[in-house]
Order: structure tokens, then sequence, then C-alpha cells
């Protein structure tokens, strides 16, 4: 019986007569369409045979691959095609799993074209949106596959690209298909990453793509779809653009691995490029998890060559230029800790010469230029990251980079440098290059807080070092911090300018804060730039940023009382390059000469007083007729021609500190104060100034401090604080300061001229005064303490106290308890 039904062509169940009528009797006429349209309407009607017209095209698919009729193979995939997109019943899930099998067969074939034809097939699948859930369907083989096809070595080129591009396309399909599904295996879990995206990166560097194009890709022409590099990075931005947050680490992890395993940091181009597409791609929220993979990366990179590194680096500098404001993510501080973790590292790797501090025979070669090509990346990252923060958080990066800074005695925490002073003084230039990167740029409206004393003590702290190169960046530093508006770029030369208007300075009126800020730290201002002038190790670069400072305060800070104050202490310059005792050599001092002219000249005309300008201008013309090594032209130039001493400098060249008090006190400015010489208030760190850094200062600071520690002596009450003491702890106390100046003056004088028995009678006279005092004292302390039971007469008729044992006292009721 069944015999006769296997012969009998009209005995055959109806839909294998309907799937055999499709196939013509030559394959190259193609699919019969009148039969194929009866046999899709046979499938919609009875959805029931669905999963059984599948399982009867697979077993006619893979008998036509055995025998090599690709035409007819070509035919069944065709019909399953147009099958898979007519029907969506809830039955469709069988037919699939009949689909999937045949496209399986098709791409586990030697042959190219049947690859491309099942890989062709499962993209158009991948389009078709399911009405019903699969829970057992898995896509593991099709990763595999397809990532193999993208490694294809076929050696036809034309053949290979086919086959990579269609790899590309099936990988793309698998991601559309599984991604958003919850019930599908989870395509982003590591298994199936580290095959997809270290295939599409081949593919990317494979191809002359050395750049990004854009945020989002431009519509490409036809002829760019062709190319694979196109069409993988499409496919890498849509995989990318698909990840969730609990995604990304599984996204970049692979990206990491593969720029390792290929040495691809070191050409930084590529790395690069990979990492403008993933910062595009994602969603910008997520972007901060990306640089901590970096960042983390960096730091398990700690010991690879100085090209590995400074690769990372240059990818996290344009990452940090690519993400939005503030994506750095909750741990800014650690951003930052982490790169001057790498600064710290790359010094003292560049004078030990090894990563282990040893100096092996196996141990590897370092190449000093290439750490510092490394730390200047590191810098140039650390600006990057800041420029993207707020205000508020980049005040707190300066106080954190501040507080990294070695100083030996302050910060015994730190891990020490093998590599010495040396290595302290590299660390401390690194971290001071990185500020200068912080706070360029930086702007706020109210100085006191964005530079608090904790920040602003230490920094001019270091302006007091022997070491040039540090005391150049802390006013590198002072003149971003202080500019709010682009002034400083006019203050870049020094030179005497007959009308200041040509500079067109942005002057604004001084606010409430800036008066508070400049009573509570001009003081610390001026002396740090009088300390400045007055170092012998100063150059032009020095004397250019100083007059750029003096400029900025004039122009920023200054209202009447600083503008007075500023004036001082110019001609306090012009003292200094006068004093002899200095021993400054003789460019500096005409090198001081000339700020303090070509200050004078800007504050003149900023003030606006006809005849100071007149006075200054005066002086400024005799100098260019007798004396012109004295004006900043012919001092701050390549070759300076100087006289071989300074000796007979006075007279008309000279600004007259009489003269100004006189023309500015006509205006209403405080004559009292113009004409007392200004002098900076020297403190501990002055007198030990002769000292080769910041550090040893310091520590001998905190030495004195713990001989006078509070545990060896007893501690003084603390004084009550009333608004009394806040305000005069505001008033400036200079006019206090001159008072005990003269009286110390009076008494030195007295003891100079007076005659000696005036002198020894003060002095009996204290002598007598300090005895009576301590006989008191003996006499409270010595005396015997009086008894309850009275008095005892003596044999002289006097009263004499007694002393009686306490347990013989008789004391009344109500003291007894």
């Amino acid at each position: 019986m069944y015999g006769v039904c296997g012969c009998c062509g009209a005995l055959r169940p109806r839909y294998k007569r309907l799937v055999d009528n499709i196939f013509p009797e030559d394959p190259e006429d193609g699919l019969v369409k009148a039969n194929m349209e009866k046999l899709t309407f046979y499938a919609l009607s009875a959805p029931e045979k669905l999963d059984r017209i599948g399982a009867y095209l697979s077993e006619r698919l893979s008998r036509d691959v055995a025998r090599h009729r690709y035409g007819y193979v070509c035919i069944a995939m065709e019909a399953l095609d147009q099958l898979l997109m007519a029907c969506h019943c809830q039955s469709i899930n069988l037919f699939v799993e009949s689909f999937l099998k045949m496209v399986r067969k098709l791409l586990e074939s030697d042959k190219p074209s049947l690859q491309i034809l099942g890989t062709n097939s499962f993209v158009k699948f991948a389009n078709i949106e399911e009405d019903t859930p699969s829970y057992h369907r898995s896509y593991d083989f099709f990763v595999s596959r397809f990532s193999e096809m993208c490694h294809s070595s076929y050696e036809d080129p034309d053949i290979r690209t086919k086959i990579r591009m269609a790899g590309i396309k099936g990988l793309q399909g698998v991601v559309r298909k599984t991604v958003n599904d919850e019930l599908q295996a989870n395509i982003w879990d590591p298994q199936h990453m580290d095959k997809i995206v270290p295939s599409l990166l081949f593919n990317l560097q494979c191809g002359e793509h050395s750049e990004s194009r854009s945020p989002s890709p431009l519509q490409a022409t036809e002829k760019e779809k062709e190319s694979p590099v196109e069409l993988t990075e499409r496919c890498f931005r849509e995989l990318l653009g698909r990840a969730a947050y609990g995604n990304i680490k599984n996204a970049v992890t692979p990206v990491l691995m593969h720029l390792d395993n290929h040495s691809l940091w070191e050409g930084k181009t590529f790395a690069v490029c990979c990492f403008k597409i993933i910062m595009y791609s994602i969603q910008s929220q997520h972007s901060h998890l990306v640089i901590q993979q970096l960042l983390g990366h960096l730091d398990a990179n700690s010991k690879n060559s100085a090209k590995v590194r400074a690769g990372i680096v240059e990818v996290l500098l344009e990452a940090a230029a690519i993400a939005a404001s503030g994506s750095v993510g909750p741990t800014v501080l650690e951003v930052f800790n982490t790169l001057l973790r790498q600064l710290r590292l790359s010094v003292d790797y560049e004078l030990t010469g090894s990563y282990d501090g040893s100096t092996n025979i196996g141990t590897k070669i370092i190449k000093a230029h290439e750490e510092r090509q490394l730390q200047e990346a590191v810098i140039r990252t650390i600006g990057s990251f800041a420029n993207t923060l707020p205000t508020y958080q980049r005040s707190e990066v300066m106080l954190f980079i501040m507080g990294k800074i070695p100083v030996p005695g302050i910060h015994p925490t730190l891990p020490s440098t093998g590599s010495g002073p040396e290595g302290t003084r590299m660390i401390q230039i690194m971290l001071l290059k990185s500020l200068v990167q912080v706070t360029a740029g930086f702007q706020t409206t109210n100085m006191l807080t964005a530079l608090p004393s904790s920040f602003l003590e230490p920094l001019l702290s270091f302006s007091l070092t022997e070491d040039p190169e540090v005391r150049l960046l802390v006013l590198q530093i002072l003149l971003s911090l202080i500019d709010r508006h682009d002034n400083r770029p006019k203050f870049t030369n020094i030179s005497i300018i007959s009308d200041i208007s040509v500079l067109k300075l942005k002057v604004d009126k001084c606010s409430r804060q800036d008066n508070l800020f400049m009573k509570k730290h001009g003081q610390q201002l001026y002396r740090h730039i009088y300390m400045g002038c007055k170092e012998p190790s100063s150059g032009r670069q020095h004397y250019e940023t100083l007059f750029a400072l003096l400029g900025l305060l004039s122009v920023e800070l200054a209202n009447e009382e600083v503008v007075v104050d500023l004036i001082r202490l110019a001609l306090a310059l012009q003292d200094l390059a006068l004093s002899t005792d200095e021993a400054l050599p003789v460019y500096n001092r005409c090198a001081v000469h000339a700020l303090a002219a070509a200050y004078l000249n800007l504050i003149c005309q900023l003030t606006t007083v006809p005849a100071f300008c007149q006075h200054i201008h005066e002086v400024i013309e005799v100098r260019q007729k007798e004396s012109p090594y004295l004006l900043p032209e012919d001092v701050f130039i390549d070759n300076p021609k100087l006289p071989s001493s300074l000796e007979k400098v006075e007279g008309g060249v000279l600004f007259l500190q009489s003269k100004i008090t006189e023309v500015l006190g006509g205006s209403g400015y405080n004559t009292e104060r113009l004409a007392t010489p200004y002098v900076p208030q020297y403190t501990d760190e002055d007198r030990l100034s002769k000292r080769k850094s910041i550090g040893e200062t310091i520590s001998l600071q905190v030495e004195v401090e713990s001989r006078n520690s509070p545990e060896k002596e007893e501690r003084t009450p603390a004084e009550e604080i009333t608004f009394e003491t806040l305000k005069n702890a505001i008033v400036d106390s200079v006019g206090m300061e001159e008072q005990e100046r003269e009286r110390r003056r009076q008494v030195v004088v007295k003891f100079q001229k007076a005659p000696f028995e005036e002198i020894a009678a003060h002095c009996g006279a204290r002598a007598t005064l300090l005895q009576s005092k301590l006989n008191q004292i003996f006499e409270i302390t010595i005396r015997p303490p009086p008894s309850p039971s009275g008095t005892v007469s003596s044999g002289y008729g006097q009263s004499q106290s007694r002393s009686v044992p306490i347990y013989e006292m008789k004391f009344p009721d109500l003291c007894v308890y």
C-alpha cells in the first residue's frame, strides 16, 4: 500500500505536490511563479501544514546540495524566503526551525556562492518581526560562522571581499534579531562579543579608514555601500547604539583586548578611530563608563612600554574631548588620581631606568624621550578632562592636584620616589604643568570661593623656590586664575605704550567679592611679586609674566586702595634695583627698572590723572635719551646692550615717590599711604629663602612645630571670637606694624645714646618691681593655713597662727555632710 502511494503522484499529500510543482524541469528557468502563488495560498489557508512544507523543502534542498544541483538550491531558498515573508501565523516557529536548518546547511558549504546565498536569506529573516516569541532558538552557530566569514582568506580578492561583507551583514542580522528580544540568547554575553567585535575591528583595520567621519554617518553613495569598511562601521555603530548601561563593558572589553593583541596602541591612529566611533555611537549618559574602562586598562598596562601607555592616554584625550560636559561620571577625582599616578610612575621609570626600580640585565630598556612624550600626553589629557567640568568641580580638582604635589614633611603618606630629590623636583614640575592645563580658561565670579587659602597659600609658597622653572609655572597658574576677561594676551610683551586704548582692555567695576579677596590675599600677592623680582635666577620670561600679573591685577581686581598699593610696589621695585645689598646681576637690575617703568606707564593711564601721566612720561623720555637700558624695549630682547655696572642711576631717570604722592593726593588718593614706602611682610619661609626646594623649608617648619607641640606645653585658652575680632582681622595691619617698628627703633636709640646711670636706674626699677612680686607670691604659698580653733599668743604678746591637724578641727554642723 505504501509502495503504491509512493509511485502514484496523485496519491501524494497535497503540500508535497504543491512544493514539487514550483520546481521547473530546467533550473535555469527559475521559480514557477504561478505554482508558487498556489503554494503560498495553501500555506495561508492551512497554517498547520506550514511546518511540513518547511520540512519537505529542507529535505529537497539537502538532497540537491549533496548532488551539486545548485540551481534547484537557489529555487528552494527563494521559495522559503517568500513563504517566510508571507506567513506570520502562530505556527511560524516550526517553519523557522526548518528554515534555519537550511541556512545552516548552506553556510557549512565550501562554495562561496552558497555561503552568500544563505547569508542573504538569514538577513531577510532577521528583518522580520515575529508575532510570537521563541524559547528554544539558538544563534550560537550563526555568530561563530559569520565571524569566521569576516576573517575569510579566500584567494580571489573579489570573492574574499564578498564573503567578508556577507559575514558582516550576517552579524548585523544576528544583532538585530536578538538584541531586543529578552527571550533570545543574550548577544551581549562575553562569549558572543569576543567573536563579533574583533571580527568588525578586523575589517575596519583592513581598510584605509583613518578617522571617523561624523557623529552620525551621512547618507553614503552606492559605491561606499559596497565598501567593507563603510559597512563594518555602520554595523559597529548600530551594535554600540543598542547597548544599554549594563552592556557597555562587554562591548568595550573586546576592543581593548584586540588593540592589545595586535599592538595597535602604538600607532594611535586606529585606536583613536575605534574609540571615536564608540564615543559617538553610545548614548551620551554612558560615556563615563568607557572612560573608566580606559583608565582601568591604563592601570593594568602601567608596566608596559611608554608607547603603549601613550597610545591609551591619547585615546583618553580624544574621548574626553568628545564626551559631553560632566560625563566623566561620579568618580571625578578618581579619574585625575589615575592620571596623576601614571605621571608619577613615568617620572620614576625615566629616572631609575627600569619598571621595577632595579638595574638587572633582564629588565626592559626604558627610553627617556618616550617617557617624556607620555608625560606630556598625560598633562594634555588632564587639561582635556578639566575642560569638561563645571567651575565648582574644577576647583576641587585644583585642590586635589595641589595636595598631590610632593612636599617632604607635609605629605608623608605619599609614596617616596626611588629617584631621590631629582624625582621629587620633576614630579613637582609635572603636577604644576597639570595645574596650568586645569586652570586654562578658568572663569569664576567669586574669587574667594574659587581660590581658598588652602590652595592659594601652598601655590604662592612654591613661587619662593630657587628653581626658576617652578616659579614660572606658578606665575602662569596665577595668570590663568586672575584673568577673567581674556586680557592676558594683551600683556604678552613688556613695552612702553603711549596710548593703552589700542590694547582694547576689558575693564569691569571691582565687585564686593573681589575687594574682600584683595583685602585677604593682596599683601601675599604683592610680597611674592617683590620676591620674584628679587631672585637672581629670574629671566626674561619671569619678568614678562610678572608684568602680565601686575597688569591683570590692575584690570581685574583693582579698587582705589589696590591701585595705591600697586604703585607703592612698583616704586619699591625701583628701590630694589637701586639697592646694592641684594647682589643682583646687572641684567636683573635693568630688567626690574624696565618692569617698573612699563607698569607705571600702564597704571598712570588707567588712573587717568593727567599730572601723574605727565611725570611718568617725563621720566621715560629722559631714560630714552640718557639710559635706554632702563626701558623694556632695550632690555627684553635677544641680545640686550647693557652697561657693565649700574652705579649712577639717579636724578631725572627715577620715578619720585614724593612727586607721585603729591599729584595723586590732589585726585583724592590716600596720600599718607602713598608716602609710606612699601616693605614686604617677611615670614619664616623668607628667612629660609636660600633653599633648593620649598620642601626643605616646610620640613624645617614642621620640625619646629613638633618641638612646640601641644603635648609638651599647656594649651592656652581659646580667644573669644567677636564681631570686633573679625573686623580687626580684615582691616589692613600695615599702620600697626609701622608703629611697632618705630617703637622698637626708639628703644634701640635710647640704649645707644642715654647715659649709663639712666639705663642702670631703669633696669634697677624693673628688678625691684620683679622682687616685690616674687615676695608676694612666696608669702601666699609658704604661709601656713589659718586654723578653725583660733589663734595662739606667742611669748612676745603677738598672735601667731597655729596649724591644727585636720582630724582635730571643729567644723560647724552646717559644713558637715
